[in-house]
């Protein structure tokens, strides 16, 4: 329904712009300005040699732009391989600037008929065009096209940008040789991508040329993720001094220091004059193509802002032989069809052709003779060495040229119409052109190539140029790169970044960004209620990370990994477990091999004097026993340090279990057999001695230590422990441990051993006070205190003790139990045996002999 009004409106607009033209040429008595020149087919032009306000009445370089019209089909008349027994004339017509004319001269066009046509004897008048080269605006272009489009009449503009005139459905008939706005807007934001500048401010005239501009940037500028808009905003047309007040006031006090301007160079010189006024330097600008080379802003006075401005412009081509068909120009007072000549020939040399017209009343004017030498004045309508809209034109022209060609060439019986008819010269439609015209191909001599795609778009093509500004003031626009779309390559931009002139004291490319870029390690944050490209920059949290510039988020690091202090990459998670390199480890290593070291020296000494009383008392082979089990007591803690492998992780328990199970076993039977000889000595006790002798002895430590391996190996096989990469502990860190598997195995191993430890204790605690001089009990009972000590304090502080130092809990514990049996039991006996040998007799030990000192 949207759609639907709007076209609605627009043709309303439409019919009352065709009623006001007629209306207003008929009440005015208005005539178009316009040349002519006969031919066998004629070709339309429109463009503004004359504008209506601000600028002055004549304009040269759009005078030049229809000259090269008319240069471009006098070249191909005279081309003998193009178009050859045609001869192309042209209906060139004034649009003044102004909607309205420029509407009613197309019309003029389409019709055959100007406002004032004479009818003669012979019928002679202005034939219909076959072709339109023109409009330059968009808007004259979209109200044109809207009815040309009707009759089929091709369009070849040489200026309109809009991309909305890619519109086929709404314009079938509408061609152009200059870029549509949607690739010079892509190609700003290439630029805009180039030198980092990602905060710009845009201003756009209040046409269909600018509005589209701004739509279509937005969008694009989104898409692209080459920045933001700062602020967007529209320039009035007409005066306005508040409205453009307020436009400069928000460009001074914006963070942007680029601005993209879309409009035209009445825009510009308006918008100038307020910049000026409240003296906003430091910007950098970028101008469109329509008001990159305007040369009335290229001043002394206006190069301090405007110097160092970069902008599209339309294509330079060369035109080889144009100057001098311009040098050619006469004027023709008998020839009503060239009135443009005289026209521009006042212009140029502030004269007048008799008789003056009406009202002109100026003192002092001279009268044209028309021998005036054109060659010899310094005007901007010579110069041709940057032609660009002329350069389309030409393009334009031909391109009619060559379609008509390709058209006249149809072999009868081959042809593209109904019946495989083709056209003829004495009967062409303009219809039948736009067939051709849509799939014209040609190289310029310039060597560009020309083509139209499905839109009615030529291959675009666009100059980048710089304004650069001299140290003796004056002004030069160089060419310093450009960006084209190829068939194959898409679109390329091309810079010499040496070449560009910056107006900054550095001689830099300025900075324009609305935050600065967050480095790896942080992530952006949009602030509130601001564009995307205004952000802060937060640090990654622990265990993610962002290796890019500006990124959006921050990702987490694989299982094994953790982020770096920058948290700008993830490196491989520390490895902790108990060390033989580190100092904890290297001090519980020492104390199990100095253990060890002291067992071996016990079993040294032991055996040395293995005939002595002292070691033959109380079954000697339950000591050396002993001390082979403290021995595997020590050498087993050292299966608790370094790295968790599956191996050390079974058999550290199980060596651990079974060799204190050993040693207590030991130390009970001792118990036992100590408490059995005192029964013994007792009357009628001696029975007693008949269940502890040696073989017996030796079958309970078996017995008890084999209840612990079939504890041990149960638990191996049903549940066994393995090595575990834990994280719980530190996030940073891999805690290698060995995991028991199963609680409860680990919980009978423990309470085995503990089981007899008690009884050990017990029994011993209850033969501590025996009449001997040298009772054991006692050693064994304090022994025993020691490692039951040891092993309560033991199972809190392990269960309360993170990664490695639960090992190094564990290791400590057998360490010190070890050290508390082996010097608790030996220690005295050592003494004995080597410092006190007189002791080391059997009435000592039996306490019927007086030891000496």
């Amino acid at each position: 329904m949207g759609a639907f009004l709007d076209v609605y409106l627009f043709y309303v607009y439409l019919i009352l712009i065709v009623f006001s033209s007629f209306l207003f040429m008929s009440e005015k008595k208005f005539y178009l300005n316009g040349m002519h020149k006969p031919g066998d087919v004629i070709l339309g032009g429109l463009f503004e040699v004359h504008y209506t306000s601000v600028f002055p009445d004549f304009d040269p370089p759009g005078f030049r732009h229809a000259m090269t019209m008319a240069f471009a089909i006098d070249e191909i008349n005279k081309n003998s391989d193009l178009l050859p027994n045609v001869t192309l004339g042209y209906s060139l017509y004034d649009n003044c600037a102004t909607l309205i004319i420029g509407f009613s001269a197309a019309l003029s066009l389409a019709s055959g008929q100007e406002e004032q046509f004479v009818l003669q004897e012979n019928c002679l008048g202005t034939p219909p065009v076959l072709g339109i080269v023109g409009d330059s605006f968009s808007t004259f272009s979209i109200a044109t096209s809207d009815v040309i489009g009707l009759f089929k009449l091709p369009m070849v503009s040489y200026f309109a940008t809009c991309s909305c005139l890619s519109d086929r459905q709404r314009f079938p008939s509408f061609f152009r040789t200059i870029p549509s706005d949607a690739f010079q807007v892509r190609a700003m934001i290439q630029i805009l991508k180039r030198f980092g500048w990602t905060w710009a401010g845009l201003l756009v005239s209040n046409d269909d040329y600018g509005l589209h501009v701004a739509r279509s940037f937005q969008s694009d500028l989104a898409q692209s993720g080459g920045g933001c808009l700062a602020y967007s905003e529209i320039l009035p047309w007409g005066d306005n001094p508040a409205e453009l007040t307020r436009i400069v006031e928000v460009m001074r006090k914006s963070t942007a220091r680029v601005v993209i301007v879309f409009a035209h160079q009445i825009h510009m010189i308006q918008l100038m004059e307020e910049v000026l006024r409240q003296n906003v330097t430091g910007l950098q600008w970028m101008a469109s193509e329509a008001w990159t080379a305007a040369a009335v802003l290229q001043t002394p006075r206006l190069m301090p802002y405007l110097g160092g401005t970069l902008g599209i412009a339309i294509r330079r081509g060369e035109i080889p032989g144009l100057r001098d068909f311009l040098l050619g120009i006469r004027p023709d007072l008998h020839d009503s069809n060239n009135n443009g000549n005289n026209m521009f020939w006042e212009n140029t040399f502030q004269c007048r052709f008799a008789p003056p017209p009406a009202g002109w009343v100026e003192a002092g004017a001279a009268l044209c003779t028309g021998d005036e030498a054109l060659e010899n004045m310094e005007t901007e309508f010579l110069d041709v060495s940057n032609l660009r809209p002329e350069y389309n034109i030409y393009k334009a022209v031909y391109a009619l040229a060559y379609a008509l060609d390709d058209m006249l060439q149809c072999e009868p019986g081959r042809g593209p119409f109904s019946r495989n008819s083709c056209a003829v010269l004495q009967g062409l439609e303009p219809w039948q052109l736009m067939h051709y015209l849509e799939k014209v191909n040609f190289t310029t001599t310039f060597g560009d190539q020309v083509s139209f795609d499905e839109n009615g778009d030529a291959l675009p093509i666009y100059d980048i140029m710089n304004w650069l500004w001299l140290p003796d003031g004056r002004t030069k626009v160089q060419n310093v790169g450009e960006v084209k779309r190829s068939a194959f390559k898409g679109e390329e931009l091309t810079i010499d970044e040496d070449k560009i002139f910056w107006n900054y004291d550095s001689k830099q490319p300025p900075r324009s960004i609305c935050s600065e870029s967050c480095p790896p390690g942080t992530r952006t944050a949009r602030k509130r209620g601001q564009p995307v490209c205004c952000f802060d920059c937060i640090p990654c949290s622990e265990g993610k990370i962002s290796n890019e510039t500006d990124s959006m988020e921050c990702t987490s690091c694989p299982k094994d990994f953790w982020s770096s202090p920058q948290r700008d990459h993830c490196v491989p998670k520390k490895i902790e477990f108990l060390s033989y390199h580190e100092p904890l480890g290297i001090c519980l290593t020492v104390a199990s091999l100095l253990g060890t070291f002291i067992c071996a020296i016990v079993l040294g000494i032991f055996t040395y004097h293995r005939s002595t009383p002292m070691v033959r008392a109380n079954n000697s082979e339950l000591s050396f026993l002993l001390l082979v089990s403290l021995k595997l007591c020590f050498l087993c803690s050292l299966l608790f340090i370094g790295r968790p492998r599956l191996w050390t992780c079974q058999l550290r328990h199980a060596a651990f279990g079974i060799s204190f199970v050993l040693c207590v076993s030991c130390i009970l039977v001792k118990t036992v057999v100590v408490v059995a000889v005192f029964k013994a000595s007792k009357p009628g006790g001696g029975s007693s001695l008949k269940w502890f002798g040696a073989m017996q002895q030796r079958g309970t430590v078996f017995a008890l230590t084999s209840i612990q391996v079939a504890i041990c190996t149960g638990w191996l096989v049903s549940s066994s422990p393995a090595p575990h990469k834990n994280t719980q502990y530190h996030n940073d860190k891999i805690v290698y441990e060995c995991v028991a598997g199963s609680t409860i195995g680990f919980a009978v191993l423990l309470g085995y051993i503990g089981l007899l430890a008690i009884l050990s204790f017990l029994f011993a605690f209850l033969a501590r006070n025996l009449p001997d001089n040298f009772n054991e009990a006692r050693l064994i009972t304090f022994s025993m205190l020691i490692f039951c000590a040891v092993w309560v304090a033991f199972v809190p502080a392990y269960v309360n003790s993170p990664g490695k130092y639960a090992d190094a809990v564990e290791v400590f514990a057998i360490l010190a139990s070890s050290f508390g049996l082996l010097v608790a039991l030996f220690g005295p006996k050592c003494f004995i045996i080597l410092l006190r040998p007189e002791r080391n007799t059997k009435k000592a030990i039996m306490g019927r002999g007086t030891s000496t000192s």
